[in-house]
């Protein structure tokens, strides 16, 4: 059955997931990781997917998580709050270690937990006016389970600009720093993602899912995604947090930009 929040389209030999929250950015609420999740491993036990396509409805890819979700769940139990942060980091797991290439065909805006699901698929190819950025310390939160992700694109030095100063980079740039790997005109997105899918499709499965696990396996971090769920939940527990979103919000500057420092 297809879900509303994630549409799962067969386009031989793709199977296309869209993100289906236009009127929200297609930000990421709890039922739209689980929607997601669920039309991956879809993905993963159709026989005539060969990979798949994720891309986004509307004029965005993924605004990041769905902020009002995360200012209701500021008085929550730490349970709860720490469910939200492993879901999520299974849904990064699922596509990374998908045995079937994934490719983001990028329509739009991807930024924080959208930009983290850039990082997490094999390919990535967007339009001209799509941003990628990690806005996430200006909230008083931590982008910790994407930090593997960007590294292995984009190296320490893009990184920490990204992670650091939350600025927000042009679809050209994050092409020059390896984030992405092409950019094109918005009418050659859907067929430039196909056409990738097919020359996929001509490498043996077995051989292209054991291509996958050899990548990850060169590709080990340090920390557990676990302890990095951990260090993206822990911030929401806190007030420096609550008075980011609350700032974010109301339009205010948050409590600890100086009134010196112009934005």
């Amino acid at each position: 059955m297809t879900s509303d929040l994630a549409q799962y389209e067969l386009r031989v030999p793709a199977a296309v997931i869209t993100i289906n929250r236009p009127d929200k950015r297609n930000a990421l609420s709890r039922a739209l990781i689980a929607a997601l999740a669920a039309a991956f491993r879809r993905a993963a036990g159709d026989a005539d997917a060969r990979c798949v396509i994720l891309t986004g409805a509307g004029s965005s890819f993924c605004a990041g998580m769905d902020l009002d979700e995360i200012r209701s769940s500021l008085g929550a139990a730490k349970e709860v709050v720490w469910d939200d942060a492993q879901k999520l980091a299974e849904l990064y797991e699922l596509i990374y270690t998908l045995p079937k290439p994934t490719i983001a065909a990028i329509n739009g805006h991807a930024v924080a937990g959208g930009a983290g699901l850039v990082t997490v698929c094999d390919l990535a190819i967007a339009v001209p006016e799509a941003k990628f950025g990690y806005p996430e310390v200006r909230r008083g939160l931590v982008a910790a389970m994407v930090m593997p992700h960007l590294l292995r694109h984009v190296g320490e030095r893009m990184a920490r600009y990204l992670l650091l100063a939350g600025e927000v980079i042009d679809a050209n740039t994050a092409a020059h720093s390896g984030l992405i790997n092409q950019v094109v005109p918005s009418d050659k997105l859907q067929e430039t993602a196909l056409a990738w899918a097919r020359s996929i499709a001509e490498g043996g499965p077995k051989a292209l899912a054991t291509t996958k696990d050899l990548l990850r396996q060169c590709s080990r971090q340090a920390l557990t995604m676990e302890e990095f769920a951990h260090a993206s939940a822990e911030p929401r527990l806190g007030d420096e947090c609550r008075e980011g979103l609350a700032a974010f919000f109301t339009k205010q500057p948050p409590p600890w930009v100086g009134k010196g420092i112009d934005r």
